[in-house]
């Protein structure tokens, strides 16, 4: 396992509030814009940002096959976790958004078995204690029924999230260049929602001209800037500490919404943030708790 240093850990909290900050600048922008067209506007400029220091710091653009294979699986997989985040502020709101998607935090230990590997017992009721929080959070009581769909697209954003950073962690072990696979990520991203703009919306330029200043943060400091940190300080802290940290987004993302939007939740969706909080950080507690070294290989 990867050791952890200050320098990770620093970049990793930096990269969560630029992150948290981001849900409020996508909100604004979708008041303007559609969803394909954000997020194809967004990963374009992030492409852009990392342009110069591809062809500075890697001398161009010669990138291995297995950089390039990696980028287009990443990239793919980013695609369609962006969307899906994306679609849901029409029908949610930031603070939530941000919530559901560090969900993820659970999916990691679950898609952990089909590679054959423990889910510990602290793990699990982990994960039954986050449900609970995402039940309070996203439903309620009083109307069973009525399940935001924003909601639920949040929920499928925080699945291919995980997917995300299983792929980033696998991928940094085989020692693939960080900003080729960032930029790689973006132009495949950006190409496959540029396709679904113009198959699916009608993007103006003076639509785009209002959304600027969100799109701008979006893509520069979300993208281009934050998921190039993201992949760096995993490179210099351990999969356990990285997800602690990242996962601090959502708090970020609620502070930021109620201090720019001014929107307050209520107390039965602020108990269930509290709640997933808390069941993020014991996930990743079961990580210390019972170190992997103490475990016995899992058998078929």
């Amino acid at each position: 396992m990867r050791k952890t240093s200050l320098k990770g850990v620093l970049i990793l909290l930096l990269t969560a509030v630029i992150w948290g900050s981001s849900f409020v600048a996508q909100e604004v922008g979708m008041e303007s814009i559609d969803a394909f067209t954000y997020t194809a506007i967004r990963t374009i400029l992030g492409a852009l940002m990392l342009l110069p220091v591809v062809l500075i710091v890697n001398k161009g653009f010669d990138f291995k096959k297995s950089t390039l294979l990696a980028g287009v699986v990443l990239g793919i997989d980013f695609s369609i976790a962006q969307n899906f985040q994306q679609f849901a502020f029409y029908h949610s709101t930031s603070g939530k958004i941000a919530f559901i998607t560090a969900f993820y935090m659970f999916f990691v230990p679950l898609f952990s078995l089909f590679l054959k590997k423990k889910v510990r017992l602290l793990t699990w009721a982990a994960i039954l204690l986050g449900l609970v929080g995402l039940f309070l959070l996203c439903i309620n009581p009083e109307d069973m029924t009525a399940i935001n769909r924003g909601d639920i697209q949040a929920f499928f954003c925080a699945v291919f999230y995980a997917v995300q950073i299983m792929l980033i962690d696998y991928y940094v072990e085989k020692d693939i260049n960080g900003i080729q696979l960032s930029f790689m990520q973006f132009v495949v991203a950006a190409i496959i929602s540029s396709v679904l703009m113009f198959i699916f919306e009608t993007p103006t330029i003076a639509n785009i001209k209002i959304a600027a200043i969100p799109l701008a943060y979006s893509g520069i400091m979300s993208c281009g800037i934050a998921y190039t940190l993201q992949i760096i300080g995993q490179k210099h802290t351990s999969p356990v500490i990285a997800s602690l940290l990242m996962c601090l987004e959502s708090v970020f993302a609620v502070i930021s919404a109620a201090l720019i939007l001014h929107q307050v939740m209520s107390l039965r969706e602020g108990l269930g943030c509290i709640i997933m909080f808390v069941a993020i950080i014991l996930s990743q507690l079961a990580e210390v708790i019972a170190p992997k070294k103490n475990e016995k290989p899992a058998t078929n």
